[in-house]
């Protein structure tokens, strides 16, 4: 049933960008496999994301749960994993500027 339902997302995502992109498309027709590919970009890294940083999270508590002073240390670790979403959302930007 997920696969089914995100095969259905990713087609409406690739059939919405072409109502928007009559005007920008260029003559050979890359407009729209361009925004596709900022959208999958995006998506793919918050998701990647949202997972790391879930896992990454839930280990934390366990070991803070067992020593207090580990609390500091798991910090930049989910800050590294956050960091996944934003170069994601950077090479969008770049795919969209040229």
């Amino acid at each position: 049933m997920k696969r089914k339902v995100i095969l259905v997302v990713l087609i409406l995502l690739a059939l919405g960008g072409t109502a928007f992109a009559q005007e920008a498309e260029a003559a050979d027709g890359t407009a729209v496999w361009k925004y596709f590919a900022a959208a999958l970009a995006v998506g793919l890294s918050c998701i990647a994301g949202g997972i790391a940083v879930g896992q990454i999270g839930s280990a934390a508590m366990g070991a803070m749960s067992e020593n207090p002073e580990l609390s500091g240390k798991a910090l930049p670790y989910a800050g590294l994993a956050e960091g996944i979403c934003l170069w994601g959302f950077l090479v969008a930007l770049l795919i969209i500027i040229f």
